[in-house]
């Protein structure tokens, strides 16, 4: 994998921090950060997945690549996460807001714990991060932040009740940052995508939908990468997601969220 050179001017050199780095997308970015040239802090429960990733991206891309293994639901990691990249001397120009999970399923019917934990996650959780890392940028007048949201953040989704409307206030939160810190050199993005290769279905629940194709984590990573270095407030990548986003301005919000409750609606329903 080589980075790409719009991406490469923008992040070489650089240390990003990614959470949520072990799978899935959050990998992916990970990756493509690696091959542009960017040196990583990667952040995930699993320890082990951390570490050859690590070693990896090392080996390939002769970058630097720290790991430290947290639960980001917990909310004093936030704090430990700024405290050790500071006592590092590391000077954080990306922040990636990748960890999250979600529920499919009846809203009553799932574990009240586990929703709460899943507010915490991609919610509380991205707030604290960008906060805590957001300053230094600031003084610094450059910097990058991506949040990643989803498709699901356009229009309330039935069965996946908790996590659309976490990524709905992830996708506000990263558009209105991108207005108030703009004026600082510092870009803010909202990675919105949809069906993606990923552990995600198997973790939410969610069966798979026949017609419905899939987009590699590896294309979703290099698209919001390079939307978010040219200052895209958001970024859809994929074709029949910025076409949906689309038409839902001129169809009924109730058949929207009807047409998604049909979508997510498990099977044992």
């Amino acid at each position: 994998m080589q980075g790409s050179k719009v991406l490469r001017q923008h992040v070489q050199g650089k240390w990003a921090l990614v959470t949520g780095a072990s799978a899935g997308i959050g990998l992916a970015l990970a990756e493509q950060l690696a091959a542009a040239g960017a040196h990583l802090v990667l952040t995930a429960r699993r320890a082990d997945r951390l570490d050859t990733l690590a070693a990896k991206l090392r080996s390939e891309y002769g970058i630097e690549a720290r790991t430290i293994a947290a639960d980001l639901a917990d909310p004093a990691v936030p704090q430990q996460l700024l405290s050790a990249t500071e006592e590092s001397g590391l000077a954080i120009d990306i922040l990636v807001n990748n960890a999250g999970f979600g529920y499919n399923g009846e809203f009553a019917k799932g574990d009240a714990t586990w929703q709460r934990q899943m507010v915490d996650l991609n919610c509380a959780a991205v707030v604290h991060l960008t906060r805590l890392f957001l300053p230094k940028m600031i003084e610094r007048r450059r910097g990058y932040v991506m949040i990643v949201a989803s498709t699901a953040a356009y229009q309330p989704v039935a069965y996946l009740a908790t996590y659309a409307a976490t990524k709905a206030f992830d996708r506000f939160l990263a558009e209105a940052l991108a207005h108030e810190v703009a004026g600082y050199g510092i870009k803010v993005s909202a990675l919105c995508p949809g069906p993606t290769e990923s552990e995600f279905n198997e973790v939410a629940g969610l069966r798979e939908m026949s017609g419905r194709g899939k987009q590699s984590a590896e294309d979703v990573a290099r698209i919001g990468l390079e939307g978010m270095v040219g200052g895209k407030p958001w970024v859809i990548p994929y074709t029949a997601g910025k076409l949906m986003v689309f038409m839902q301005r001129f169809v009924p919000r109730q058949l929207v969220s009807g047409a998604a409750a049909k979508m997510f609606r498990p099977k044992s329903t």
